[in-house]
């Protein structure tokens, strides 16, 4: 098989130890030649800074995390999320990010209307996109495991992303992220009928036990999923992008980064 794209550390992996600048310098010290800062962090540096930085450091910045999030309560709500995108797409225009990662939302509080909140999702795509485009920023949907649906996001399934990709056309791709979509039964023929809409490929694993939904990822190689079939499936379809590593682990957390990092690297090289 062929040797996977660049590796991209997703700035998450590491997120309890160091803050946006230690993550870059950390990504330039071993040799990473990607970075996906989060907007926290990025808030926390400054967009000025943080971009200056990576531009010193020659990272490419293979996305920015997060978008969407557009059901709420109320419209006072909705408005709101509208305007944190319209940040967020600026912000991802500044770094020069790849993409701008979009989850769905989950349900608002108190609600059970799933085709509402579904409803909410694309109505608030459908207001930013303009904005997207004249910004030549790819908002990137990222369908969640279904486990989500309530809290994290409506947005379940690579073919209901692309269906939103269809309807709305330019400006609009997916994020194939390993652990939300390696146990979907049609996911060959919906990676296939991407094609060339993939804007980003996050790898991590699934793991038996797992001990928590959210933040249990396996590091590339310790669980189940067949990261090297699944990156090839991508790249067959016309991904030539970077492997992006991103790991939501309360075990990893704990880790010393410099291990993570070293480790982030051999696995890229070996398990995806």
């Amino acid at each position: 098989m062929a040797a996977p794209g660049p590796l991209s550390l997703n700035t998450v992996t590491v997120r309890d130890a160091w803050n946006l600048a230690q993550c870059i310098e950390g990504c330039a010290r071993h040799g990473i030649p990607g970075i996906s800062p989060w907007r926290d962090r990025l808030a926390e540096m400054g967009l000025a800074a943080a971009a200056r930085r990576i531009r010193e450091a020659g990272l490419r910045v293979t996305g920015l995390c997060r978008g969407g999030m557009f059901p709420a309560a109320d419209a006072a709500g909705r408005r709101a999320a509208i305007e944190d995108n319209r940040r967020a797409i600026a912000e991802a225009q500044a770094l020069g990010a790849e993409c701008l990662v979009v989850l769905g939302g989950g349900l608002p509080p108190g609600s059970k209307d799933l085709p509402g909140a579904r409803a909410m999702f694309r109505d608030g795509l459908a207001a930013v996109l303009p904005e997207a485009r004249a910004a030549g920023v790819t908002l990137a949907l990222e369908p969640l495991h279904p486990m989500t649906c309530a809290d994290r996001s409506v947005l379940s399934t690579l073919a209901q992303a692309l269906d939103l990709c269809d309807e709305m056309g330019e400006g609009l791709g997916v994020a194939v992220d390993a652990y939300h979509v390696w146990w979907d039964p049609d996911l060959a023929r919906q990676v296939a009928r991407a094609g060339r809409r993939i804007a980003a490929f996050h790898a991590c694993d699934w793991l038996v036990p797992t001990t928590d939904l959210v933040f249990d990822r396996g590091m590339p190689g310790d669980g189940v999923i067949d990261l090297p079939g699944l990156r090839a499936m991508v790249e067959a379809s016309g991904y030539r992008g970077a492997v992006e590593v991103e790991i939501l682990s309360r075990r990893w957390w704990a880790e010393d980064p410099e291990t993570v990092l070293r480790i982030v690297k051999q696995r890229h090289a070996t398990a995806c």
